[in-house]
């Protein structure tokens, strides 16, 4: 499968990390609210990269035999998972939205790259 043709809005963990550290910004969508449950906060959010021109792709999960080589949109069910993965890609910050319908957008900088200086 050509995924820049037959599939051009989304992409995988991988192709996401490489499109924020060239300068795309990483965009954070809640999709339910926040809620306490127990020591941590539930809600569900996505995740898309932005282009400086507009361009969106939405993060989706890596295609496995399991799925049956289905595309599905990456889901966070806790801050915890969107926080951890934020520092896996490199922020050395999290603005997590807590409300339905809110976003918060990511751009690394050369900070959070990982330069003294």
């Amino acid at each position: 499968m050509n995924w820049d043709i037959e599939a051009p809005n989304v992409v995988t963990e991988a192709r996401f990390r490489e499109l924020v550290e060239s300068g795309y910004s990483a965009e954070i969508l809640c999709q339910a609210s926040a809620h306490k449950k127990g020591p941590s906060y539930y809600g569900l959010w996505v995740m898309r990269v932005v282009s400086d021109e507009g361009v969106e792709k939405l993060l989706v999960t890596a295609r496995t035999r399991t799925t049956y080589n289905d595309i599905k949109i990456r889901e966070f069910k806790t801050i915890t998972g969107v926080v951890s993965f934020l520092i896996g890609i490199g922020f050395s910050h999290a603005d997590v939205p807590l409300e339905e319908g809110q976003k918060t957008s990511h751009k690394l900088v050369s900070q959070d790259k990982g330069s003294s200086g």
